[in-house]
């Protein structure tokens, strides 16, 4: 069975980051109760599916960018200008925020 959407990419709205390379802003398909995410709200920008779980309630939020092979996953929230990239992961409850610029650490729970 497959999981439910929880993100669309919000057509018009892209940054290239690199040549051949785009991130796209998302929006919320679903809500996330858990961070005040309802249908319609638009996040941040990713550059695949992959890097943010349909599973859980992680979300990107504002102006944040998750690209590469980075991957947001459980109840994790990246937000503000903080970019995630290459083979980071940021997971469990982790939230990544202001102007955070990580990789290629993990990033779960309480673990740092």
């Amino acid at each position: 069975m497959e999981a439910q959407r929880k993100y669309e990419f919000v057509e018009g709205d892209a940054i290239t980051i690199a040549p051949g390379r785009t991130i796209k802003r998302i929006r919320a398909l679903v809500a996330i109760a858990a961070f005040g995410v309802v249908p319609g709200d638009l996040g941040g920008y990713i550059e695949a599916e992959k890097n943010l779980h349909v599973s859980g309630n992680a979300w990107v939020y504002g102006d944040a960018r998750v690209s590469g092979d980075a991957q947001v996953s459980g109840n994790a929230r990246v937000s503000g200008n903080a970019r995630v990239y290459g083979n980071a992961r940021v997971y469990g409850d982790a939230w990544v925020s202001g102007n955070a610029s990580k990789t290629p650490i993990q990033i779960g729970g309480l673990t740092w």
